[in-house]
């Protein structure tokens, strides 16, 4: 019989996996359906940016009331209210009344799932496992999140495909497939129905977690770490995946079906690459790990606008992919390693609202610049922005280690 954590541990991997197909077929059409329904890029960059400022306000109501209501339940809500962003594709509304919708379903465009459900995911899974495993846990939580990325942005021809062989117009075949991705986060509510108890903090801790919330240690921890997370979700957000599809598609002329062949790829090596950082950190710790594969990354992305072909500016795109990842998983264990266990929802939540903010505003500025300076400037910036990132991130906390590697270092 499968222990209870072990089934805790299967039911929000397998809601995650589906929660990050639907956000990775949003990463690739969203930009192209919002060009082909009329808007301009400027309009375009304010959608992405209002859906990421919504994800930012649920995940601030998760940070300070999830451990009160009840995970559980917060999840379900999460995944229903995120049903509204696919039905406001659906329908044919004004930019407005567009912009209001995107805000309350929490719109995704980025491409990759950074919603307030995956932050709260952050805070359950090292709960269920000892620590020596929490880096693993996590790392195969965003294998499976980024598999069904990658499933999602190879779906990204369904418009197509639909437009074909129902004789439909472009953006009717579109809307059903939006209607598919509501209908998608309805099962993912569904599945969140099945955990248990084990997921929950305990009542005497919530108590305690709401008149302390956080020690002084771990505040001040906490608050530099997630300085540094804004810096580099600020890059970030010139760096959508919506955003970057969009970029090929206008420079190259890329159409979709081929588009979602690039980020099935793309999706594919964040997966694998999220096993490397974890075997990798177990042999040069986390925060090395972090940092060491993470600035490669952006220093290939910063060359991909000066490609004089699409071949070779693909080739550069990927070798980026393959190593951007691979700070997830060690980000999100070096942070729940560095606070208490009641304080790890207040830390994911904090980190990732920072985070979710951050990329807000990048992805408003990405596209008034995309716009009104030069085309392919967001990802000089945004590369340019992480370098930083990971230049401070390695001064800062390359000497604070998580508990697991002081006991390997006091063994040996």
């Amino acid at each position: 019989m499968i222990s209870q954590p072990r089934r805790d541990l299967a039911l929000i991997n397998a809601a995650g996996f589906l929660r990050s197909f639907g956000t990775g077929l949003l990463g690739v059409v969203l930009g192209i359906y919002l060009f082909r329904s009329g808007l301009s890029s400027t309009a375009i960059g304010l959608i992405i940016a209002v859906g990421l400022a919504g994800s930012a306000s649920a995940t601030v109501l998760m940070t300070v009331a999830a451990d009160r209501v009840g995970r559980k339940w917060f999840l379900i809500s999460l995944s229903l209210l995120s049903a509204v962003g696919g039905i406001a594709l659906v329908l044919s509304l004004s930019l407005p009344a567009l912009v209001i919708m995107a805000f309350i379903g929490m719109l995704n465009g980025t491409g990759t799932d950074r919603s307030a459900a995956f932050a709260l995911d952050q805070a359950i899974v090292p709960g269920l496992v000892p620590d020596s495993r929490r880096t693993w846990s996590l790392a195969w939580y965003n294998v499976l999140l980024d598999g069904g990325g990658s499933l999602g942005a190879l779906a990204a021809g369904l418009p197509i495909i639909l437009q074909d062989r129902m004789s439909l117009t472009v953006l009717t075949s579109y809307r059903l497939v939006f209607l598919g991705y509501s209908v998608l986060c309805v099962i993912v509510a569904a599945a969140y129905l099945g955990l248990s108890p084990a997921v929950e903090i305990e009542r005497s801790q919530t108590v305690v977690s709401t008149k302390t919330r956080i020690t002084p240690e771990s505040k001040k921890v906490v608050a530099k770490i997630t300085a540094l997370f804004s810096l580099d979700a600020f890059g970030g957000g010139f760096l959508t995946d919506a955003l970057v599809a969009y970029w090929f598609f206008r420079r190259f002329g890329i159409g979709e079906q081929d588009l979602g062949i690039v980020f099935f790829a793309v999706h594919i090596l964040n997966a694998c690459s999220h096993l490397g950082a974890a075997w990798l950190a177990r042999h040069i710790g986390l925060v090395n790990t972090m940092v060491f594969t993470h600035l490669p990354s952006s220093l290939f992305l910063m060359g991909v606008p000066f490609a004089p072909s699409f071949k070779i500016a693909v080739l550069l795109f990927l070798c980026r992919e393959a190593l951007v990842e691979m700070d997830v998983p060690t980000r999100q264990s070096y942070v729940a390693a560095l606070v208490l266990p009641n304080e790890r929802t207040f830390a994911s939540g904090l980190t990732n609202l920072a985070r979710n903010l951050f990329w807000a505003v990048g992805s408003s500025v990405a596209g008034l610049v995309m716009q009104n300076v030069t085309f392919s400037a967001p990802l000089v910036i945004g590369g340019g922005t992480k370098v930083a990132y990971d230049l401070v991130l390695y001064r800062a906390f390359r000497k604070l280690r998580p508990p697991e590697e002081l006991e390997t270092c006091a063994r040996s």
